[in-house]
């Protein structure tokens, strides 16, 4: 399988050349004039810059729709998925999407756009088309990316911030609370799907894609960004899907499990702004989770289970007085449920009264941050949670 996807890349890498990368479109009016200020709510667009030189993009809804700007408000920080931007938390009306719903309930909200994606493209000396500018994996969104958003949000209002993460939003935010990073700026943290192992993920694109080293064959080539609108990435996945026990006549549950609640409109909405790019580490990073069974940080060569006790992330680390919300679905591809026992079991040891949890039956990776019925059966038990801590 391995030879296979080399040859098979390669082609598509020479056919690339040949053809030229389709353009990338950056939209200069920003979330703000897109999507946000249409819908009533004022909207303000920040840029910060991370001490490794990327330039992000931040958008801030400071207020309900209607609603006087009463200052103090608790700010939240919404954090994305991977191959997701901070489009994640705006894909249903104003009454289903969180970042809205948070604004409405009288919470500043401020939402973060990872190094890479389509509105956080710029590096201080760096060009994306450049393989130099994609020498990351998620490991740096935790030590660079998400430190400077929360910063940015502490010095900005003066006021601890409340945390949402789905995905490897809570990846990237374990690593950091297992490191004692973070943990004076923030006030609490809500983990959607949170994403620690991945030894039972039962998605097959995934198991295909980490068994057969591709993300590491990819970067042999040298490619360092992967887009999944490009024509790499489109050949790879008509590859996977025709491999044995592979259906990916509706690729959104290929890949993430069969989500319940769901509308038409909203995944076609979805489909104008995503998926984004991102490193082919990122996606390296995961699969030898995957194959290593621990949570550790990028790992260079070929090597199965060359994780060490130096390169993991202990998350028995995490501060056992910090409020934790962890929520997950029975029917998610990616966050299998004897994953995140397994990530309960390193904050076994956390106080009771300090970390809340949430089994949705029903729910696989994307409704949580998608599903029709999300605001009652997951934000408002949220906003309840971020209550109880001021």
């Amino acid at each position: 399988m391995a030879l296979f996807s080399l040859l098979f890349i390669f082609i598509l890498i020479q056919h690339c050349e040949a053809e030229g990368p389709d353009p990338v479109v950056v939209r200069a009016d920003g979330l703000c004039a897109t999507v946000i200020d249409p819908q009533g709510y004022k909207c303000q667009e920040f840029e910060v810059k991370t001490e490794d030189g990327y330039i992000l993009t931040m958008h801030r809804i400071p207020q309900g729709r209607g609603r006087a700007n009463r200052p103090g408000r608790q700010p939240v920080l919404l954090q994305h998925g991977v191959l997701m931007d901070g489009m994640t938390w705006l894909l249903n009306s104003p009454e289903k999407s969180l970042a809205f719903i948070l604004a409405d309930a009288e919470f500043d909200v401020w939402i973060s756009n990872v190094r890479g994606t389509q509105w956080s493209r710029r590096h201080v000396s760096l060009d994306p088309s450049s393989p130099a500018y994609w020498s990351w994996s998620w490991d740096e969104l935790s030590i660079y990316d998400l430190p400077t958003t929360v910063d940015f949000v502490f010095n900005q209002t003066g006021q601890k911030l409340h945390y949402v993460g789905h995905s490897m939003g809570t990846t990237i935010a374990l690593a950091a609370l297992s490191e004692r990073r973070l943990v004076d700026k923030l006030k609490s943290a809500a983990l959607l799907a949170p994403v620690a192992y991945l030894s039972h993920m039962t998605t097959a694109l995934g198991i295909i894609a980490a068994k057969s080293f591709t993300g590491e064959i990819l970067r042999w080539v040298g490619l360092a960004e992967f887009d999944p609108k490009g024509l790499v990435a489109k050949g790879f996945l008509n590859s996977i899907c025709h491999a044995p026990g592979v259906d990916c006549y509706d690729l959104m549950t290929a890949f993430t499990g069969t989500n319940c609640c769901l509308n038409s409109s909203s995944i076609d909405y979805f489909l104008q702004f995503e998926p984004q790019p991102t490193s082919v580490k990122t996606l390296v990073q995961f699969a030898q989770i995957y194959r290593d069974g621990v949570i550790a940080r990028y790992q260079y060569g070929w090597r199965r289970g060359s994780t060490t006790t130096t390169t993991a992330y202990n998350i028995s680390n995490v501060p056992q007085d910090f409020p934790l919300l962890l929520s997950y679905g029975g029917r998610d591809a990616l966050t299998a449920e004897k994953d995140v026992q397994q990530l309960l079991n390193d904050l076994r040891g956390h106080e009771e009264d300090k970390l809340s949890l949430q089994l949705v039956k029903e729910y696989a990776h994307i409704d949580f941050v998608m599903a029709v019925d999300a605001k009652s059966v997951v934000y408002d038990g949220m906003i309840e949670f971020f209550r109880r801590q001021s």
